[in-house]
Order: C-alpha cells, then sequence, then structure tokens
C-alpha cells in the first residue's frame, strides 16, 4: 500500500504527457508492440474477471438453494473482485505502459480510496469466511444456530464500513491536499509515512495470517478426525462440510500468496528507485486474484459449473428457475 503511484523511469527517448501544457511531465517511449501487447492482455483480464464474476453473482443472487451464510459470504467477496475487473484492473493495467495519469485530479483523489478499500474488504471478507468455515467444521451441529443470513450480512457491512474508515483515515492528508505529492501535471503519485507503513502492514499483513492460518490447521485436524470418526447417519454432512472447508481454504491461500509478496517486498526501502517493474507486477499480481476466485469455484463446486450453464443457456428467464436443482445426487 505504501507504494502505490511510482513511476517507470528507464533511460528511453522523453516526450511529455501534456505536450501544450509547460507544467507537464515527461514520459518515456516505449516499442509499440509493447503497448499492444500489455492493453490487449489487460482488456482481455479485465473484461474475463468482470464476466466470471457475474457468473458468481447472478448465481448466488438468482437460485434459492445457494442461499446459505457462506454463499452470502463468496458473493460478497464476488462484488469487491467485480469492482476490481471493472476499475482496478484496467487502471493499474495501463500503470505497466503508462508513466503517466490522464484521469484528472479528482480521480487521482479518489482512486486509492476505491482501490484500498476494496482490497482490505476482500481480506476482510476472508478473515469472516475463515471464521464462517471454522464454526462448520469444528460445531457442525450448532452452527445453525451460530450462523444464519441475517448474522453475516451484518458482518459484511461491518466489514465494509471498517475497510472505507480505515482506508480514509490512511488516505486523509492525500484526500485533503493531493497537490503535495504532485511535481508536474500527469503525475499521482501517493506516498505514506513510517507510522502509517507500520500499521498497515499489521492491518493487512500480519493480524489476518495470525488468524486465518491458525484456524485452517484446527479445521484441518478437526475434518481429519471427524472423516476416521464419523457414523453414517452425518457422513454425507460432514463431507460437504469439508469439502467447503477445503474450497475455500484454497481460497483463502491463494489470496495470502497475491499479498504476501507485496508486502514482504515493500518492507525493502531500496526497490522504490531500482525496481519499479517489480512493484508494478506485484500490483498487478494483488489485482489478477480477483479472476482466480471464479476459476477455483468453477473447479470444485458442480453448483457453480450448473448454474453457469443455465444462465448462459438462459434459463433462469423460465418460470420458477430460480427453484432449479443445483445438487443433484451424485451417482
Amino acid at each position: 500500500m505504501s507504494n502505490w503511484g511510482v513511476t517507470n523511469t528507464d533511460n528511453q527517448t522523453l516526450q511529455y504527457c501534456f505536450p501544450n501544457n509547460n507544467l507537464s511531465c515527461s514520459k518515456s517511449i516505449r516499442p509499440e508492440v509493447e503497448y499492444i501487447f500489455v492493453y490487449i492482455f489487460v482488456a482481455v483480464t479485465s473484461v474475463f474477471t468482470v464476466f466470471l464474476n457475474l457468473l458468481v453473482i447472478i448465481s448466488i443472487s438468482h437460485f434459492k438453494q445457494l442461499h446459505t451464510p457462506t454463499n452470502v459470504l463468496i458473493l460478497s467477496l464476488a462484488v469487491a473482485d467485480l469492482i476490481a475487473g471493472l476499475i482496478l484492473m484496467p487502471v493499474q493495467g495501463m500503470k505497466l505502459v503508462e508513466p503517466c495519469w490522464y484521469f484528472g485530479e479528482i480521480f487521482c483523489s479518489i482512486f486509492p480510496l476505491i482501490l484500498y478499500m476494496v482490497l482490505v474488504a476482500s481480506l476482510g471478507n476472508m478473515i469472516i469466511i475463515s471464521v464462517d468455515r471454522y464454526i462448520a467444521v469444528n460445531d457442525p451441529l450448532r452452527y445453525p444456530m451460530k450462523v444464519n443470513n441475517n448474522r453475516v450480512v451484518v458482518s459484511i457491512v461491518v466489514n465494509w464500513l471498517f475497510s472505507f474508515i480505515y482506508n480514509l483515515y490512511m488516505l486523509y492528508e492525500f484526500l485533503l491536499y493531493p497537490e503535495r505529492n504532485h511535481t508536474c501535471i500527469g503525475e499521482c503519485i501517493i506516498s505514506f509515512n513510517l507510522e502509517n507503513i507500520i500499521l498497515d502492514h499489521f492491518v493487512c499483513l500480519v493480524a489476518p495470517c495470525c488468524i486465518i492460518i491458525p484456524l485452517y490447521v484446527k479445521i484441518c485436524f478437526v475434518a481429519n478426525y471427524q472423516a476416521k470418526h464419523v457414523n453414517l447417519v452425518t457422513d454425507k454432512k460432514a463431507r460437504s462440510e469439508k469439502k467447503a472447508a477445503r474450497t475455500l481454504g484454497i481460497v483463502v491461500l491463494v489470496y495470502l500468496l497475491c499479498w504476501m509478496p507485496y508486502y514482504l517486498i515493500s518492507l525493502s526501502a531500496e526497490y522504490e528507485e531500482n525496481d519499479s517493474l517489480i512493484i508494478n507486477v506485484m500490483d498487478w499480481i494483488v489485482c489478477m486474484n480477483s479472476c482466480m476466485n471464479p476459476l477455483i469455484y468453477a473447479m470444485f463446486y458442480r453448483w457453480f459449473r450448473l448454474s453457469a450453464k443455465y444462465i448462459l443457456t438462459l434459463k433462469i428467464f423460465q418460470p420458477s428457475s430460480a427453484y432449479l436443482n443445483l445438487f443433484p445426487e451424485e451417482k
């Protein structure tokens, strides 16, 4: 979070971002094939991310069988991923080749708030999902009493509010005085003091890992124990909860793998000046996580494959389509 907006300063032919303005920033000229490749890649990836997450959102919203607490959490995560595909990935993709900011000062102030609010909200969703799976596996009999849709919705609202307030605090000075970090027109750079950097690493890396990792270690032990000692009556339910925990555990693991390199590298003070390419690649890996979650659902959740089939074949427009069976008996 501490190095958003770092520009590329490779030794290439320089032009001005806005040639008709004497206060314009300069920019390096890259080979045309590089621009074409990056923009095609960014466009395809962004569209793919939006498309997949729309499938998740429509599936959970439309089909009654999917109106469960865990799926409501997945819905919240998909909304965050959808925003990432619509806004964050195109802008972050442009930063791979464009050192100039062409979206104006207002969006320069707003974009970091959107970026970090979505990312921190996604992290909060991961923590809530971990707690949900822990309760489901560790105490399955009382899970319906402890966890319901209303409580999950409240936790999601609190999560998004916390993300907004936290990032408003972190970006307070930048939002009030965005011109402080600008040395020329066409520049949009944000910086943080040491105290905020330490706070951000604790809130977004240390604390989540201290919560998520122990919970999933406990989930693995409990799930393995249940698999050995469960009786025939609860065998099917136990297998279902174990599969859900495993799938969402993969989602959480992939998320942490995408985020940890970014934060670990940002602890280094030397890379900022010399390795702007590494910064941009780390930013892009974080954004790419929004595309990976639906792919994981498609690999492990049969209900997602069936619901996607019904959506793409327009069966959701048929009467009573909301009650279609997404969990047919396994043969």
